[in-house]
């Protein structure tokens, strides 16, 4: 990249880069990050999209991928100035190291500069995500936490034009966030910390540990109360079911023909009549399981319903906002560090910022919401149980969060299968890179990875002896493969989804059984491949046979 592709605000300040190495502020930057924020600004990003809706039973289909006119955002001249203003010590840093290695014609200096920016640029990222909860944060700095953009010149014109139609809001109603809003929900408390290896230890005399401890047991409670509500709407349905039922059998059997000439006496009961005294016995024993059942549901909601309540009162008696502390925040960014790693792998590009040297996807296939959505849309389409998870025999859709790192990283991949203070309708957390080479294969690895530690959780001790996890630690077994079992996993999941959906055969007989059976495509997908090959028919065939025998 010659001087001339520079941005003209970038190149103005390679001199006084040159003219002083030392740690001084940039000389024309505006420190605008301290201007209050005000509550009034409405917060697309509400509770609701935290609260699991368990009646949804799928994505809504995304029709508006990008805005029609562009914002102008990266149009601005002075969008570098603002990105980096008001920003220490770590922006100019930033500046002078990408200032070398934008103008350095050595490839082995270039190498050197490139990996000094990885280590500033998330330095800046350190003191930039602290801010991301202020409603008035400038776009720019917004832009370069989301996009990784701090250089528009560093744009094509056909991406800057790309990016600048980008719908900025959420407006879908679903938990996928950039980085920007994952780090907003954190500091507002919305969003809990993600897990880590090392145990956070309670701060001696801190006023928000009751607060936060108490929101822990609510978090726990809410998933409690959640899943009892659920039952209790099942069982309600399953009673309203019998009894109309019971009430049709009953119609009929006091329906009467009168006799002819011996009117008006009535018809004695037909034998078909008479086969209804045995239905009608089996229809109120079935009636009066469903209220022994209803009766213990009730009780679980009524605890947990009186459990929030108390747990209600005592949240008011904490300091109304609950603000999650510098050192809290710190560790979210580590982690959020880690997993932008995670994405790249150790020998990916972990090149921090975006340029069109590195972006090399079309625009349907870039990590934006609403691509991540359409395709989430397409994995659950064809796989419906991918985001379900068993409590009590009944099955809940439970979509996990959804992080869009600006990497240039191929790998997506399950950080925590759900919360651990709520395992029954807490959702996981999957990360996805934003620049991959294939972004639907990025979200397979991430959903595959989501199935199978959910698969584990749920079988705990006995993941080898039972479902899925047993099914599939046996194929491998047998297979004398030695490694990561859950990397087998992912990479066979994604065949499934990829070439197996289509009736592309390239599995093993058994292991598609093991899929075709605890990893099932929708029914339709199933009748369209029996039809295809007779290695589908037979597999359809035993789904039939278990159904019929109540063994499956």
């Amino acid at each position: 990249m010659t001087d001339q592709d520079l941005d003209p605000t970038i190149a103005a300040l390679l001199a006084e880069t040159e003219a002083d190495d030392g740690p001084s502020d940039l000389p024309s930057f505006k420190d605008i990050s301290d201007e209050p924020g005000t509550d009034s600004h409405k917060d697309s990003l509400g509770d609701s999209i935290h609260k699991v809706d368990l009646s949804q039973h799928g994505f809504a289909e995304i029709t508006k991928f990008y805005e029609d006119e562009s914002n102008h955002i990266f149009d601005d001249t002075t969008y570098y100035k603002t990105a980096l203003g008001g920003e220490g010590e770590q922006a100019q840093r930033v500046h002078k190291v990408l200032s070398k290695y934008l103008t350095c014609q050595d490839p082995k200096d270039r190498t050197v500069f490139r990996q000094q920016l990885v280590t500033s640029w998330w330095e800046l990222i350190r003191i930039m995500c602290q801010k991301a909860g202020d409603y008035n944060l400038e776009m720019p700095k917004r832009m370069l936490l989301r996009f990784g953009v701090v250089l528009p010149s560093l744009f094509t014109p056909e991406q800057k034009q790309l990016f600048s139609t980008v719908i900025l809001e959420n407006n879908t109603g679903e938990p996928v966030y950039y980085m920007d809003e994952w780090f907003k929900e954190i500091i507002s408390g919305r969003l809990n910390l993600s897990a880590t290896d090392e145990a956070r230890t309670p701060r001696k005399n801190d006023p928000g540990a009751e607060a936060q401890r108490i929101q822990q047991l609510k978090s726990k409670n809410d998933g409690k109360l959640q899943n009892a509500e659920s039952l209790l709407n099942s069982k309600e349905t399953e009673r309203q079911m019998l009894e109309n039922e019971l009430r049709n059998r009953v119609d009929s059997l006091c329906e009467h023909n009168p006799m002819m000439g011996l009117e008006p006496h009535k018809q004695t009961y037909t034998e078909g009549q008479k086969r209804l005294f045995a239905e009608i016995q089996e229809k109120l024993r079935a009636l009066q399981k469903v209220d022994k059942e209803l009766c213990s549901y009730i009780k679980d909601f009524e605890e947990a319903k009186a459990i929030g309540s108390s747990l209600e009162d005592k949240m008011q008696g904490q300091p109304q906002a609950m603000e999650v502390s510098t050192g809290d925040i710190m560790i979210e960014y580590q982690t959020v560090r880690q997993m932008a790693k995670m994405t790249c792998g150790r020998q990916g590009n972990q090149f921090p910022i975006f340029t069109r040297e590195f972006y090399h996807c079309v625009p349907r296939l870039t990590g934006f919401r609403e691509n991540v959505l359409n395709i989430l849309k397409w994995v659950e389409d064809n796989d419906p149980e991918c985001f379900v998870r068993i409590h009590k025999n009944m099955k809940n859709r439970i979509v996990p969060y959804v992080l869009c790192l600006p990497t240039y990283g191929d790998f997506g991949f399950c950080w925590e299968p759900f919360d651990r203070y709520n395992r029954v309708t807490s959702r996981g957390r999957i990360v996805i890179p934003m620049y991959p080479r294939d972004l639907k294969i990025a979200i397979l690895m991430a959903v595959a990875d989501l199935r199978w530690q959910v698969a584990k959780e749920k079988a705990s001790y006995y993941w080898m002896e039972e479902g899925l996890t047993d099914q599939y630690y046996q194929w491998i077994e047998r297979q004398k493969l030695k490694g990561d079992l859950k990397s087998y996993f992912i990479a066979d999941y994604v065949l499934w989804m990829t070439k197996e959906v289509e009736g592309v055969q390239r599995m093993d007989k058994e292991l598609r059984a093991v899929f075709w059976r605890f990893v099932p495509f929708n029914q339709a997908k199933k009748d369209e491949l029996k039809m295809r090959s007779p290695v589908y028919a037979e597999l359809y065939q035993r789904d039939l046979n278990r159904a019929m025998s109540d063994g499956y």
